[in-house]
């Protein structure tokens, strides 16, 4: 049935179009609706509380009820609601979280260049991508590679350079000079008998020759999250980054690095980039920029970067790019503080102290009946189920196995996502406590032997 609200202030939902959902399915069941929140926990219209396993959309890293930023909200939208940053001008705030941003940059960057969302700016970087290239006089030099199972947005340029086929089928997407390559999950993609660094070799030589077939001059970028999100929680084995860069350092290859999930904290450092010693030319980050509470993406430009696309831009009379809502003052003061929380309460500190509760919590799951492969990092993690653990064997996905076992979680309060391939993604919030952790494992066990029961019945 669909969902209706009731008087207390609530409305008739059925004319919402819902991302990322089995539409017919959802006319039938309608949402769960969230009215409020606490902390990790969010409570639905009828007073249940959840665990947010996932924080939300991998985002709200301070949780759910974090009075410093609303405060901070109210303060900037009692004294400048809007203003915009085109033609010369920019709103107070845009300043200082600029610098606040270079601070926390994990390798040195020059400017940062704001959107609302993660997709837009993704976008914003494949835009860039051929602007610098004409601007340096390469106009052949446009194509992106991007990896199979990679998430970079929803635009029609981010879409493109994600390698999910959901993303495409029906879009027309992706777009022309969009160059894929495997995805570096061992578990799922190795060869019978292969060892990590035989399975990384291999993707090293597959990324070479695919530079070599498209042709050097012709290729301009890699895009890579440090951590593959919504791909399945993939985390690349030793060295593969290594290989990588030295690759496209070789011909001459931008290395676009999409921080979107793991900026700010969420794998026990402020960034991936600088748990797998990365050198990125641009760097993409949103979502927990401002704990969720206030769409905000940036871009980070390396200095060379920027120093081409000024020069093009000083010569063609305009930088031509930019969003009505960019380094929105709103925006900005609720990412100033929330960067000032992340300093004054040490978060990266308390991801590390109790981030080994949730990975070895997790490991716990790797020998039950339905679990195929467990990985994690930082407060980041994923349970692969299995039909036939023991030769990774995944179920049908007409099954809907995933979907069953976060249903079952969901009953028992504690809110999951099941991505493709029956993989089951944890992504909670950064403030998280090891009881609240305990919890959350347990709900995902008492989840994981129900789910056993409706399979094995």
């Amino acid at each position: 049935m669909t969902a209706k609200f009731t008087s207390a202030g609530q409305s008739d939902v059925r004319h919402h179009l819902h991302p990322y959902t089995q539409l017919r399915d959802h006319e039938r069941d309608g949402p769960l609706v969230i009215v409020r929140g606490e902390g990790v926990h969010v409570f639905d219209e009828h007073g249940k509380a959840y665990i947010e396993g996932m924080a939300g959309l991998w985002c709200a890293s301070l949780g759910f009820s974090e009075q410093r930023l609303a405060d901070a909200a109210f303060r900037q939208m009692s004294t400048l609601p809007y203003y915009h940053s085109f033609s010369g001008k920019v709103p107070g705030p845009v300043t200082e979280l600029v610098e606040a941003m270079i601070k926390w940059a994990p390798v040195p960057m020059a400017r940062v260049l704001f959107a609302n969302s993660g997709s837009e700016s993704n976008d914003t970087a494949f835009k860039l991508v051929r602007y610098y290239n004409n601007a340096k006089g390469r106009p052949l030099k446009k194509k992106i590679i991007a990896r199979n199972k990679g998430y970079h947005g929803v635009t029609a340029a981010a879409a493109s350079m994600s390698g999910l086929a959901s993303m495409h089928q029906n879009f027309d997407l992706p777009l022309p000079g969009i160059v894929r390559v495997s995805c570096p999950h061992f578990y799922q993609f190795s060869l019978p008998g292969e060892t990590e660094a035989q399975f990384v070799d291999r993707l090293a030589r597959e990324l070479e020759d695919t530079i070599l077939r498209e042709g050097p001059d012709t290729v301009a970028a890699f895009i890579a999250e440090p951590v593959q999100g919504a791909g399945g929680v993939i985390i690349p084995p030793a060295g593969y980054f290594a290989k990588v860069q030295a690759i496209l350092k070789k011909y001459d290859i931008l290395f676009l690095v999409d921080e979107v999930i793991t900026g700010f904290g969420r794998l026990g450092q402020a960034f991936g980039t600088q748990v797998f010693d990365l050198k990125p030319d641009m760097i993409t980050v949103a979502k927990m920029l401002t704990s969720a509470y206030v769409p905000m993406s940036a871009l980070y430009l390396t200095d060379e970067i920027y120093q081409t696309i000024a020069d093009a831009s000083a010569s063609i009379g305009v930088f031509g790019h930019g969003y009505t809502y960019s380094g929105h003052p709103l925006a900005c003061a609720v990412a100033l503080e929330t960067l000032r929380i992340y300093e004054a309460d040490q978060v990266l500190s308390h991801v590390q102290k109790v981030a080994p509760r949730l990975q070895q919590g997790l490991q716990k799951f790797k020998d039950h009946p339905l679990v195929g492969a467990v990985r994690g990092l930082g407060l980041i993690g994923a349970i692969e189920l299995a039909a036939d653990p023991a030769q990774r064997k995944p179920f049908d996905p007409k099954r809907g196995v995933g979907a069953y076992l976060v249903s079952r979680a969901q009953a028992h309060g504690l809110i999951l996502r099941v991505l493709m391939g029956d993989v089951i993604a944890f992504s909670p919030p950064l403030i998280i406590t090891e009881s609240e952790i305990d919890a959350l494992l347990e709900r995902t066990r008492l989840a994981l032997d129900e789910t056993l029961a409706w399979v094995r019945n």
